[in-house]
């Protein structure tokens, strides 16, 4: 077994999990709920479907409709049992110990008949200097692992899940070993300088220079620059690209290395590759954060096996500014190398996120998948390649693909918003930000949102974020700089940004909304009134919206820059200041809840971690915490009436008992 299982999507009539092993899998799934009869599912072709992605690497689909539905709000334990060559039974106790906690002899779950207790974040990179947020997670729910109404209903991931345009040199040389180890399939490279995947790993360049394999033709200069591209950063990359992964095989390593500590072993005594002096020194560095990452991450599979896990994309999980404007689009597809590695991300995000999200639309797109693979599982030579023609459709076909979004149907609803493919773009001005969702699909959210009580809204990023921080980024969008300073947030495309406010003046969608965002690197969180009060109201019905962010679950955004930042904002955009009448603000009331361990006045959080809210019967946030990884006391964000209990609190001397 080398990575898994996770627990996707959870229903009382359906059980979701994905895992993968080096074969395909002879499994039962077995439960035994505390409160009721235990019960054995023989995993046959129609239960779990397997997609073989190299001779040694086959992803397992697990999606179990069951005949009568499971209890909620009590713990259910659960196994995998693998039937080995000898006929015995092993366990998940057997093959991967390290998802239990101490005394378990099964790993668990809860279905949560509301979700009203919820554990969510983004941006996870694994040579970040931070400790990791999901670790930090597992020892939450340790010490609530046999209470059932303690425990989250879900762990919601908004984005970054891995970041395949900004990796270490050392995860890089595990990401190939594991390759040749698994014997993960190759491919044909067109339009680059090398011609196909083996080529790459070879090249002198292949490590932190990958730069320099771009197409060598003259009228392919300026894509050169543009991808992979340096500290610029103009139109297809990130400043840290010099190790971005292409091929699918190196995607598909990627997610094993990150969700599991089982490939870690087989990649062990993988020598380094050749590099550059210049190099070493970064090596050094990136070594030793990737081994406290590896140090954490049994710790973080034990929780992916113990918590419902919804996962929804954002630009990192294939290519930093992806889609950011329609010119970025029109350069990046265009061209055969650089479609084919944003396609390749994209295959690897629906095998390994996006069907355990919703597997009942990805049938067809999976049969491609398979007939792809197939072809390459036949091949006899050592080196089998998928096939070209096969692979461009299939990546065609995911490009154009419209159901990425989902959504859950509990108390409260959950909406997870696709804010990546399906964008607003800026015809007139196409080097300008696109709105990050069109008209047809912020359409479909309001029908999913008509009539609804209450709703929890999930947009990668936030849709009302830190305003001198939106400001800055308007004003390089209109020098032409949109790209550079990643101008992505809802206000940078006024139709988008009115659309959604229309939303929420609608007489038919909710008085409460809950937006759960990442994306920045930062943590906050605001109450948010919308004025115009709607026309049709028996009673006050004015929208509320609370945008509660927390970010990154690995990453943190540069202290000394964020100070400065925080202390600008509150002078300029406080909710008094005249400069919102210049702004999309000056239809809404925005009141910032305050960090509980800040400094004087601090609005925004700075530290990695995972967050935390818990909602009443109306959907409404109770608390909101943001836990630290670094091992401080978690933080609370405080509402205003907190705030001030809290001061006079503060001021009374402490009375002797």
């Amino acid at each position: 077994m080398l990575a898994g299982p996770l627990l996707r999507r959870l229903e009382p009539g359906r059980v979701v999990l994905w895992l993968v092993g080096s074969a395909p899998l002879d499994l039962t799934l077995e439960l035994a709920p505390r409160t009721g009869a235990s019960r054995r599912l023989a995993l046959d072709a129609r239960r779990c479907r397997v997609v073989r992605v190299g001779r040694h690497a086959c992803v397992h689909l697990i999606d179990v409709v069951l005949p009568e539905p499971l209890p909620q709000d009590t713990i259910i334990e659960y196994d995998l049992l693998v039937t080995q060559g000898d006929g015995n039974e092993a366990g998940i106790a057997r093959w991967a110990p390290h998802l239990l906690h101490p005394g378990a002899t099964r790993p668990s779950m809860v279905l949560r008949s509301r979700s009203d207790n919820i554990l969510f974040g983004s941006c996870r990179k694994p040579h970040h200097r931070a400790r990791d947020g999901l670790a930090r997670a597992d020892a939450l729910l340790a010490d609530h692992i046999d209470r059932a109404d303690e425990r989250p209903a879900m762990l919601m991931l908004c984005g970054d899940q891995v970041y395949a345009d900004d990796v270490a040199g050392p995860m890089l040389a595990a990401i190939h070993a594991l390759i040749r180890r698994l014997g993960l399939y190759g491919e044909c490279l067109e339009g680059a300088v090398v011609a196909d995947s083996e080529a790459l790993y070879r090249h002198p360049a292949g490590y932190y220079r990958r730069e320099e394999l771009l197409p060598a033709i003259r009228s392919n200069d300026a894509l050169r620059d543009r991808f992979f591209g340096g500290s610029e950063k103009p139109i297809f990359t990130t400043a840290n690209a010099h190790n971005h992964l292409v091929t699918l095989a190196e995607v598909m390593a990627m997610y094993l290395l990150v969700w599991s500590p089982v490939p870690w072993r087989l990649v062990a005594d993988a020598p380094a590759p050749r590099l550059a002096s210049r190099h070493l020194e970064r090596w050094r560095r990136e070594s030793e954060l990737l081994a406290g990452f590896r140090h954490e991450l049994p710790r973080s599979a034990r929780l992916l096996a113990h918590v419902q896990t919804l996962m929804i994309f954002d630009d990192h999980d294939i290519t930093d500014d992806w889609n950011l404007s329609a010119k970025w689009e029109t350069t990046a597809y265009e061209h055969p190398f650089s479609r084919r590695i944003v396609g390749n991300a994209l295959i690897a995000y629906m095998l390994c996120q996006g069907w355990g999200n919703r597997p009942d639309v990805f049938g067809t797109v999976l049969d491609d998948l398979a007939a792809l693979t197939d072809t390459a599982a036949a091949d006899a030579a050592a080196d089998a390649r998928l096939d070209a023609p096969r692979q461009d459709a299939l990546i065609g076909r995911l490009l154009s693909f419209r159901q990425w979004d989902f959504v859950v149907r509990t108390k409260p609803t959950i909406i997870v918003l696709d804010t990546r493919t399906r964008r607003w773009r800026n015809r007139r001005r196409p080097g300008h930000p696109s709105g990050l969702m069109d008209w047809e699909s912020l359409c479909e959210l309001q029908h999913e949102l008509l009539d609804e009580t209450a709703a929890v809204i999930v947009s990668p990023a936030p849709m009302f974020g830190v305003k001198l921080i939106e400001v800055v980024q308007r004003v390089a969008t209109s020098a032409g700089l949109a790209l550079t300073v990643d101008a992505e947030n809802w206000m940078a495309h006024r139709g988008a940004a009115s659309s959604m406010l229309n939303i929420f003046r609608h007489s038919r969608t909710p008085a409460n909304y809950v937006v759960l965002s990442g994306d920045v690197h930062y943590s906050f969180a605001y109450a948010i009134e919308v004025r115009e009060v709607r026309e049709v109201c028996e009673s006050d019905c004015t929208p509320h919206v609370w945008q509660i962010t927390s970010s990154g679950i690995k990453n943190e955004f540069p202290r000394r820059l964020l100070d400065w930042l925080d202390r600008l904002n509150r002078w300029l955009y406080a909710p008094r200041s005249p400069l919102n009448w210049f702004t999309q603000r000056r239809d809404l009331v925005l009141t910032p809840y305050l960090p509980d361990a800040r400094q004087q006045g601090e609005r925004v959080w700075n530290g990695a971690g995972i967050g935390q809210v818990w909602l009443d019967a109306q959907g409404r946030p109770l608390r909101i915490v943001q836990h630290n990884a670094d091992g401080r006391p978690s933080t609370r964000f405080l509402a205003p009436g907190q705030q001030s209990s809290l001061a006079v609190a503060a001021e009374q001397p402490l009375k002797k008992h």
